[in-house]
């Protein structure tokens, strides 16, 4: 609109009229230690743990996590290349490219991980021989056991059942993204360094979304410099 006033299409922009809607930030609530312990321990042998292992170890978004296809995943170099996002654009599940060119990134895979992928790539094989013709294959890393795409929907409704026999509390899937992300800067991970594995496309949009965790960051720098001064203090007497 601004630009055709500035090209002298229109006299003026009726949108900067309108008042903008109020945007309520959604609360971050990540699974800390006790809560996640629980997470992991009922997770295991679920045929999506490995979903959930790469939401917590990656902090991949939902659509990333479901358009990982092989090609990407190179377990020999142990790296993961995020390339694209599954989406339901008109009623179809559609591989689209990510919105912004930070999305696109190179991540390494921790050991724990590793495990998890080369497991649920021997079942995928398995359910493959045991489909036979019946196998639709696509090349995903995360498919039903007729190598189908899966549905957010399906994955968000197991990931609830599994919080409800763990015990804890209703969180979004989006919130294993936040774990990651929380815990990286809780173990003084550098902000950039996390801003790179999240994809975020500035590191502002990492700092005032994880602020919650800046106390406990400013708390242990705090000790820190309390640890060298006293240091300091003892080889000076």
């Amino acid at each position: 609109m601004n630009k055709a006033v500035k090209w002298n299409l229109l006299a003026r922009n009726s949108a900067a009229l309108v008042d903008p809607l109020r945007y309520s930030k959604p609360e971050i609530v990540p699974l800390y230690a006790d809560d996640l312990n629980k997470f992991l321990e009922v997770i295991k042998g679920d045929p999506l743990d490995t979903v959930f292992h790469v939401a917590l170890s990656l902090g991949l978004r939902e659509g990333e996590i479901l358009g990982l296809r092989w090609q990407d995943v190179d377990l020999d170099k142990r790296i993961v290349r995020v390339r694209g996002s599954l989406q339901r654009i008109d009623k179809k599940l559609q591989l689209v490219e990510p919105k912004t060119e930070k999305s696109k990134r190179t991540l390494p895979i921790p050991d724990n991980l590793l495990s998890s992928f080369r497991a649920h790539r021997t079942k995928q094989l398995e359910e493959k021989l045991v489909a036979g013709s019946k196998w639709q294959e696509n090349g995903l890393v995360f498919t039903t056991s007729l190598g189908t795409p899966l549905s957010a929907r399906n994955v968000i409704r197991s990931y609830h059942r599994l919080l409800a026999k763990a015990k804890l509390k209703r969180h979004r899937f989006h919130d294993l993204r936040h774990s990651c992300a929380t815990f990286l800067l809780a173990k003084n991970i550098p902000e950039r360094t996390v801003m790179e594995i999240l994809g975020h496309s500035n590191i502002s949009l990492t700092m005032n979304t994880y602020s919650h965790v800046m106390p406990e960051m400013l708390r242990a720098a705090a000790e820190a410099m309390n640890a060298v001064m006293a240091g300091s203090n003892v080889a000076n007497s």
